[in-house]
């Protein structure tokens, strides 16, 4: 490990981009492989994180880790060893930090998850999307309802304390009830922490060509969805903190909190994004390349852009107001040297005329719920 001399944490975005076999609505940079790609992966991504400590020395310190993909749970365990070994050999890792791994039902057995434990993996993000099997089949998903509950079962025996799992809503087939089965269903396992999305058709996956001109469900409908989402989960304990996550007290996900509250983050692994200072970053996402340049010890990042100024206060607005607390009034002021009035006065007095915005209390604005609704066209004015 290297002694720690920056002040500024970071978190660090491992990316894993195996499958089992790719889900339908999925256009994440992810496919299925072989044992012999996986382990030459995994032994390239060493060679990154063992480089990218030297290029990026200010990055000493790390509080968060997530491991997302694609489903890194499809690792062997010696695999997820050697990468602990690399991450622990460069960097000098937190002893509170917030570690976080994506697994699939399907994927995890106990051992694996007893020895995520071992290697100090303190929170699991369990995809589940559904409880009801035939919409898992409609989304092209590997596992049954049965395998999902089992595998939050097998994490809890294995020890987790902090889980999180994922929901998807606007799923083909799904109705009303069946949405409300799966959310009670969820709640009653009592998770730490739940993510609940709704189905985006994206552009170049099998369901674009489904669904792109008319969604599996209606607006009116995903709207309803949406509603009892917030219902349901605020009567198990789950207080809302982002525009789709829902936590019980103190489990907000740290990491996920870096991205929207603009701290720095460096990406590793094929296609990964990263943020630093006012840069950002982007690694090569074409795997042939990815794994020749390591091999060749050639750059396999690049710089995406340069945040101006302008670009970070724009940036600190919007992903600010993907929070439920909003903006700090004084964290604007202590980062830009100006107040938020200054700026964005006119901006911010025509979104709360349309009822979009709103004065927390003296310190924070964020979004109202009409403005949660459209939150989209919210940010464009701030650009």
């Amino acid at each position: 490990m290297k002694n720690n001399t920056h002040m500024e944490q970071t978190g660090l975005y491992i990316h894993i981009p195996f499958c089992v076999r790719k889900c339908q609505y999925c256009d994440f940079l992810s496919f299925s492989a072989n044992e012999e790609e996986r382990k030459t992966y995994v032994m390239r991504l060493n060679e990154e994180i063992r480089r990218a400590a030297d290029f990026f020395p200010e990055i000493r310190n790390v509080d968060s880790i997530f491991i997302g993909g694609g489903t890194p749970s499809i690792l062997s365990e010696g695999q997820m060893n050697q990468l602990f070994e690399g991450l622990h050999h460069s960097f000098e890792i937190d002893s509170m930090a917030e570690i976080s791994v994506e697994c699939n039902p399907g994927t995890a057995t106990l051992e694996k998850l007893k020895q995520y434990q071992k290697l100090g993996i303190n929170r699991l993000s369990i995809g589940v999307q559904s409880l009801q099997n035939r919409e898992l089949q409609k989304l092209g998903r590997i596992h049954k309802s049965q395998e999902a509950i089992q595998t939050y079962h097998m994490a809890r025996e294995a020890g987790f304390e902090n889980i999180n799992l994922d929901l998807m809503s606007g799923i083909p087939e799904q109705s009303m009830a069946s949405y409300e089965k799966t959310l009670f269903e969820i709640c009653r396992l009592a998770p730490e922490h739940i993510s609940a999305y709704s189905l985006i058709v994206e552009e170049g996956t099998p369901f674009y060509d489904q669904y792109a001109e008319k969604p599996p469900v209606s607006e009116d409908i995903d709207r309803q969805m949406y509603e009892l989402t917030k219902e349901i989960l605020a009567q198990y304990g789950y207080h809302r903190y982002e525009i789709s996550n829902y936590a019980k007290s103190g489990f907000a996900c740290k990491h996920n909190l870096k991205y929207w509250s603009g701290g720095d983050y460096l990406g590793l692994g094929l296609g990964a994004a990263s943020k630093l200072g006012n840069v950002r970053y982007k690694n090569e996402a074409d795997m042939t390349l990815y794994l020749q340049k390591i091999k060749q010890n050639n750059a396999i990042h690049e710089i995406e852009e340069v945040l101006t100024e302008e670009d970070r206060m724009a940036e600190f607005f919007i992903l600010g107001l993907r929070k439920m607390q909003g903006v700090s009034r004084k964290e604007f002021e202590a980062q830009f040297a100006k107040t938020v009035e200054e700026q964005y006065g006119d901006t911010i007095r025509r979104m709360k005329e349309m009822n979009l915005l709103q004065d927390v209390d003296k310190n924070q604005i964020a979004l109202t719920e009409a403005g949660i609704d459209v939150s989209n066209y919210v940010f464009q004015h701030f650009l």
